[in-house]
C-alpha cells in the first residue's frame, strides 16, 4: 500500500510542467525543483506594434501545468499570461494552475462613487476564465471574506505570518510589533501569538491615495523595545515614512519594516529610508533586494495539496 502511493505521487510529479512567465524566471525555477516538475520552455515576444507573441516549446498534453507569474504590474503582463494559459489549454493539459505570489486588483473590492469599476470583480472574472486554480500568497482581503466570492475557481491561500514570526524571533531581541491600522490588528496579532512579542496598532485616516493621517499610542511602556511595523504591502511608502517618522520620536530604536509584497512604487525606497528606518524586510514574492523571508517552501507543500485536491475532484 505504500509503495503503491509512493509510485502514485512519483508518476504524477513526472506529468507536472511549470512554466515562468517573464521576470519570474527565479522563482519558477526554485519552485519548479522544490515540486520535481519539468521546466517548460516558453518563448515571448513583443511586435513593433505592441503586440504580443507566445509559443509553447514544451509538450502539456496530458499533464498538470503550473503557471507561475507574480502580477505587481498586471496590466504588462495580463495578456502575456492569458494567452499561455490558453495555449496551454488548446495543447490539451489535463489542468492549468497559477501561482501569483503578489496577486493584483484587490483593493477596489467596492463601489464608493457612480459608475466606478469593481476592479477586483472584473480582473478575477477574466483570469477564472483562462486557469483551473489559483495558490496566491495572502491576498489583500478586506471587505471580502474569501477569494471564492469573485473568483470562480479553486483558490488556496499562502499565509506568511508564520515565516515572518519565525524571522523576528531569530533576529530581533525585545521586539514590539506595530500594525499600520485597524484592518491589519488580526493578522498582526497573528503574528505576535506565534513569535509571543507584544503588539500595538495605529490609528490611520486615509484622506486620499497620498494623504494620510497616522495617530500614534502611547508608547511609554515600550521605549527600549525595537518597533517592528509589519504591512501586507509596501507601495508608495508614504504611511509606511510618516509612521516610521513618527515612532523614532517616540522609541529610542529605530524601526524595522517587514512587509509580505514589497512593490516599492517610485520614490518609496528614498522615503523609507530618510524617514529613518535601520532595515527593510520582505518575503520574495516579488524580487526585490529587501527579500530575507523565503516563501517558496511553503508554495511547494501548498501547490502539491491543491493539485491532489483538484486531480480528486476531476
Amino acid at each position: 500500500m505504500i509503495m503503491h502511493r509512493y509510485i502514485t505521487e512519483w508518476e504524477m510529479e513526472k506529468k507536472l510542467v511549470l512554466f515562468s512567465l517573464p521576470g519570474n524566471e527565479i522563482f519558477g525555477e526554485k519552485l519548479a525543483l522544490a515540486l520535481n516538475a519539468e521546466l517548460g520552455m516558453l518563448t515571448t515576444h513583443k511586435f513593433p506594434d505592441g503586440e504580443t507573441y507566445v509559443r509553447i516549446d514544451t509538450n502539456c498534453e496530458a499533464k498538470d501545468v503550473v503557471l507561475v507569474n507574480s502580477l505587481h504590474h498586471p496590466d504588462e503582463s495580463f495578456l502575456t499570461l492569458q494567452f499561455t494559459a490558453y495555449a496551454i489549454r488548446e495543447m490539451k493539459a489535463n489542468r492549468v494552475v497559477l501561482v501569483a505570489p503578489y496577486l493584483s486588483y484587490m483593493r477596489q473590492d467596492a463601489r464608493f462613487q457612480s459608475g466606478e469599476a469593481v476592479t477586483s470583480k472584473f480582473y478575477a472574472h477574466m483570469l477564472s476564465d483562462s486557469i483551473d486554480g489559483l495558490v496566491t500568497v495572502d491576498p489583500h482581503l478586506h471587505r471580502y471574506q474569501s477569494l471564492n466570492e469573485i473568483y470562480s475557481v479553486p483558490t488556496s491561500i499562502v499565509h506568511a505570518a508564520p515565516l515572518i514570526a519565525k524571522w523576528i524571533s531569530e533576529n530581533i531581541s525585545n521586539p514590539l510589533l506595530v500594525g499600520p491600522d485597524m484592518e491589519s490588528e488580526q493578522w498582526v496579532a497573528n503574528v505576535s501569538k506565534i513569535a509571543a512579542a507584544p503588539y500595538v496598532v495605529l490609528n490611520k485616516v486615509r484622506h486620499g491615495d497620498r494623504n494620510v493621517e497616522i495617530n500614534i499610542p502611547n508608547l511609554d511602556n515600550w521605549s527600549t523595545h525595537t518597533p517592528v511595523l509589519i504591512d501586507d504591502i509596501i507601495s508608495t511608502a508614504h504611511t509606511l515614512a510618516e509612521t516610521i517618522f513618527k515612532i523614532r520620536r517616540k522609541l529610542l530604536n529605530p524601526p524595522i519594516c517587514v512587509g509580505v509584497h514589497g512593490i516599492f512604487a517610485d520614490g518609496s525606497e528614498e522615503a523609507i529610508e530618510n524617514a529613518g528606518v535601520s532595515r527593510v524586510v520582505t518575503c520574495n514574492t516579488i524580487t526585490h533586494p529587501s527579500n530575507a523571508i523565503d516563501v517558496i517552501p511553503m508554495i511547494n507543500e501548498t501547490v502539491k495539496s491543491f493539485l491532489t485536491d483538484l486531480r480528486e475532484l476531476s
